[in-house]
């Protein structure tokens, strides 16, 4: 513990920008934005400690938390006004993918809902007014809720 104490007490500008190093290299090996506040902050910590030579280590650690926290807040409200946009917004939510294809039904709808192939797979489907249609006809689909593709007879 002594030996912890001492190391605290005797805190260089150097060990926080390798901290900082450290964390952004954390932040290239694991997904999110999580570390690479972290290490700014390190970053900023090191850079006061440079300036003002003599600032305690209580407060060096207290302006590390303070600011790490305040970047990763920050940046998660920027983020919420501003996402990211991606080349494939569909890529994790498959049953969007199928939005706008016509599929021909494995199983009848009765009642509003029923199954279609879709590749080689059998998918719930579902129509908003409860309609019956006949195995083998084609539909189109129009949207997706959970699971269930919901679709529409196409005009023909």
């Amino acid at each position: 513990m002594a030996d912890t104490s001492q190391f605290l007490q005797e805190l260089q500008f150097w060990h926080w920008l390798i901290l900082g190093v450290l964390l952004l290299g954390l932040e290239i090996v694991l997904p999110g934005t999580f570390f690479l506040w972290m290490g700014v902050s390190a970053g900023i910590v090191g850079g006061i400690l440079l300036i003002v030579p003599d600032f305690d280590w209580q407060n060096q650690v207290l302006v590390f938390g303070v600011f790490s926290v305040v970047a990763l807040v920050a940046w998660r409200y920027w983020l919420k006004g501003h996402p990211v946009e991606t080349a494939d917004p569909t890529l994790n939510v498959r049953g969007a993918q199928y939005i706008g294809r016509i599929l021909v039904l494995a199983e009848p709808i009765v009642d509003g809902v029923g199954k279609a192939k879709v590749g080689d797979s059998l998918w719930r489907v579902s129509t908003s007014d409860e309609i019956n249609i006949p195995e083998g006809a084609r539909v189109r689909v129009t949207g997706v809720e959970g699971a269930t593709l919901v679709v529409e007879k196409p005009e023909e």
